[in-house]
């Protein structure tokens, strides 16, 4: 270990409760805001890369899904199917910086194609942007609220909840929920829901979910089940999966730290309640590099191509927590349910029970 990582640990040991008002640090090592200036630079985009990122995803997800729609061979539709899957999640990637100011901000042509994709794809802008500001602001910090994301209960909360609270809890965390997230997620939660609350504000949400439906219905009538099923179901369903896992597993893995409302900052829940994923090229290049979800919560205005050359250039972003796509690692990310107050870790529901079981003896 480096003299600087020795101090940077240090630095984080001594600061585990709440963060001073002038933060006592080794000199040289940037933290808080310093640390976020230093990423500044890079959340200047290339308009030029930008357009590249986002024309190129596109093209090939148009031509896949067609691909998969004619091919008389079933399983070369199905390898079609699952390549359309996996860029549908680069696709919602050029797509959420869009949506941050990340990327091609003041162009209009832009502002048509992403608003098209959101509408076919049950992502509707006023909907999902509300979501996951409000995400942003609030994430590693404990509240009653799971606006914007996957809710995490203290310990403490678990032991006082009712039986229905409790139920719905495990509901909204279970990995069935995480798998079918193409209903649960964007059908359900970001869509109908919204839109049955207000469907004034949130018409968007209402004719997204009527798009949808009427895509699949021409399709289904044009082509017959399997064409809908390898064009549309089956690639929705592999990107919203895996699109729900990496968002589960950003902000729900076994060494996160969660705060309390006075002891959190924004910097500390960037870089302690969001993960780094630990994935091999392809997938980094599929996921869009969201895997570097530190940086991306510390600058949601770096552009995702340029996330992976802010870590390599700033050392304090460069040994972050982690997690991978390893099924070990998976159960470990649905393991950690509960954030144990005492104790300073995320713990199961099966350890936070024995606690509990303990204390009572006593």
């Amino acid at each position: 270990m480096t003299k600087l990582q020795t101090a940077k640990n240090e630095t984080v040991k001594e600061d585990s409760s709440v963060e001073p008002a002038i933060p006592q640090h080794s000199s040289g090592i940037l933290v808080g805001r310093d640390l976020l200036d230093a990423t500044k630079p890079f959340a200047v985009e290339s308009t030029v890369k930008s357009w590249w990122h986002t024309l190129s995803v596109f093209a090939l997800l148009i031509a896949s899904l067609i691909s998969a729609g004619i091919t008389p061979w079933w399983p070369l539709r199905l390898l079609f199917s699952i390549i359309g899957g996996l860029l549908m999640v680069r696709a919602f990637i050029t797509y959420h910086d869009y949506m941050h100011g990340a990327i091609l901000r003041h162009s209009r042509i832009a502002w048509l194609l992403f608003r098209t994709y959101a509408a076919f794809t049950l992502t509707p802008p006023r909907s999902w942007r509300k979501s996951h500001n409000y995400h942003h602001g609030h994430v590693g910090k404990i509240s009653e609220s799971s606006v914007g994301s996957f809710p995490v209960m203290t310990t403490k909360m678990w032991r006082n909840a009712s039986l229905a609270e409790r139920l719905s809890y495990r509901v909204k965390r279970h990995p069935l929920v995480v798998l079918f997230g193409y209903i649960t997620v964007f059908a359900l939660t970001i869509c109908l829901l919204p839109f049955l609350r207000d469907p004034i504000r949130h018409w968007d949400s209402g004719l997204s979910l009527l798009l949808h439906g009427l895509v699949i219905g021409l399709i289904w009538t044009l082509g017959g089940f399997s064409t809908v099923l390898f064009t549309v179901l089956l690639p929705m369903t592999i990107a919203s999966a895996l699109g729900s896992y990496l968002f589960f597993a950003q902000h729900s893995f076994k060494r996160m730290h969660i705060f309390s409302p006075e002891a959190w900052t924004f910097y500390r829940a960037a870089l302690e309640s969001s993960s780094y994923m630990r994935l091999n090229k392809l997938m980094q290049w599929f996921s869009g590099n969201i895997g570097y979800h530190h940086i991306h919560h510390l600058n949601m205005h770096i552009p995702f191509y340029r996330l992976p050359e802010a870590m390599t250039a700033i050392p304090e972003l460069q040994t972050p927590v982690s997690t991978s796509l390893m099924p070990r690692d998976i159960i470990d990310c649905f393991r950690s349910a509960l954030w144990d107050e005492e104790a300073q870790r995320m713990v199961s529901y099966g350890e936070a029970n024995k606690k509990r079981v303990a204390d009572v003896r006593k």
